[in-house]
């Protein structure tokens, strides 16, 4: 019975691996009108040519990327036996692997990969789909590391137990959605949805553990939250001001997407100038 499963499972993945691309863009649009609504550079190596996508936008979702695996990577130098600098750690590399993905398939090669030898460009790749689980277990890692910081005993585990089930929860979800292709399932509204939560729990946590203490560590992480929210507000505010196509026509290649990038750009550099150096486990 076993074997049948798996054997069947097998069969539903691969289907679903070569049925991603099936799910067109919305609305539909040819390779020939992908290349004219983005800025993008021929780029030649050997006898072939690559177009890059976006290259400004390309390059700002890198930088975020690299800054948030090298913010990682220094909570992980800085960790001191402290679990808390260990998920930031964790929560920083999978959120910065997740901006590497996100940028190849959304900005620098996605003419290549949901476009180029098409009749009509893919809606989403592979590459989408890891960076979804990627940044939602980046957000349920950051959960974990103020549970360690600011909580403990029964409220330690039940918020870890949560961030657990959260993000087994949320990668079974969006791996049905991309096997059985539902948009809705692998779409960036979900994963906020996933995410909004945690970030209010961590809010909350630290607002109360300030009223408690005054500590500096929850006075500033409840500062990087407010900070987080105010780039994701600009980013919306942005989108909705139209502002993106109206610069792309005079040859400014700007948008929401960048606005997004420096913000979180800025917050990376604060969570390792503020939150790094202060960040400690909470007495169990």
């Amino acid at each position: 019975m076993r074997r049948v499963f798996w054997w069947s499972f097998s069969l539903l993945f691969l289907s679903g691996c070569s049925r991603l691309a099936s799910i067109p863009y919305d609305p539909p649009q040819t390779p020939a009108g992908w290349l004219t609504m983005q800025p993008f550079m021929l780029i030649k190596i050997g006898g072939s040519e690559i177009h890059w996508m976006q290259p400004s936008s390309t390059l700002f979702v890198y930088l975020l990327g690299l800054t948030a695996v090298g913010s990682g990577l220094y909570f992980w130098r800085q960790r001191d036996k402290q679990q808390t600098r260990r998920w930031w750690s964790i929560a920083l590399i999978l959120w910065g692997l997740g901006a590497l993905a996100a940028g190849t398939s959304y900005q620098a090669f996605s003419y290549e990969i949901k476009c180029a030898g098409q009749s009509f460009c893919s809606w989403t790749s592979w590459w989408e789909i890891a960076y979804l689980i990627l940044s939602a277990g980046s957000v349920d890692a950051m959960l974990a590391a103020v549970a360690f910081s600011s909580s403990a005993g029964k409220w330690r585990k039940a918020l870890m137990v949560y961030a657990l089930l959260n993000i087994t929860l949320y990668a079974g979800v969006v791996l049905i959605g991309a096997l059985a292709l539902i948009p809705f399932l692998i779409s960036f509204e979900l994963l906020l949805i996933a995410a909004a939560p945690n970030i209010l729990l961590c809010l909350a946590l630290n607002i109360g553990r300030y009223r408690q203490t005054g500590g500096k560590l929850e006075l500033a992480l409840g500062a990087a939250w407010i900070w987080l929210g105010l780039v994701l507000g600009g980013y919306f505010l942005y989108l909705a001001s139209g502002l993106t196509h109206q610069l792309w026509a005079r040859g400014i290649w700007f948008s929401e997407n960048d606005v997004l990038h420096l913000g979180l750009i800025s917050w990376m550099i604060y969570l390792v100038v503020y939150v790094a150096r202060r960040a400690e486990d909470a007495p169990a």
